[in-house]
């Protein structure tokens, strides 16, 4: 099953169509566990990731948004840093997590390779190990086994 959940993003594609659309993330239930897939989401105050975590459980996977994010000041409301991720990773408890929205383009103002660099940090601070939270390269085939 597929349902969808909120996220903290705005849209315009076009001069008069601000805020038009809806954005979501997506949360699938399968028989070998939950998927959390966020697409693209600021924190905000973290409220949708605990609504999550108690609605579904502790997901198996997460796969979570770590670039895109600099200058804080003005992207912080619609893209997570590598540090926002972590805090996700903690609120709902997933098993593992996989880190995407970077490596493509050059879309801001941090460079193509630092949202990895940066979420290898954060982890190393908080202590969690780097094989639970990967950052995938664009492309990068990931397997989840059992």
């Amino acid at each position: 099953m597929v349902l969808l959940e909120p996220a903290y993003h705005w849209s315009a594609r076009g001069i008069n169509d601000r805020r038009m659309a809806l954005w979501c993330a997506y949360v699938l239930t399968t028989p070998a566990g939950t998927i959390y897939h966020i697409g693209d989401t600021g924190f905000g105050e973290g409220k949708i990731f605990h609504a999550v975590r108690e609605r579904f459980g502790k997901p198996r996977l997460a796969h979570l948004p770590i670039g895109a994010y600099e200058p804080r000041w003005f992207m912080k409301p619609q893209h997570m840093n590598p540090e926002d991720a972590v805090k996700v990773l903690r609120i709902v408890e997933a098993e593992q997590a996989l880190g995407h929205h970077w490596g493509t383009f050059r879309l801001t103002d941090e460079g193509i390779e630092e949202p990895p660099q940066d979420l290898a940090a954060v982890l190393q601070a908080a202590e969690i190990p780097p094989e639970r939270f990967r950052a995938l390269r664009p492309g990068e085939v990931y397997d989840a086994a059992a």
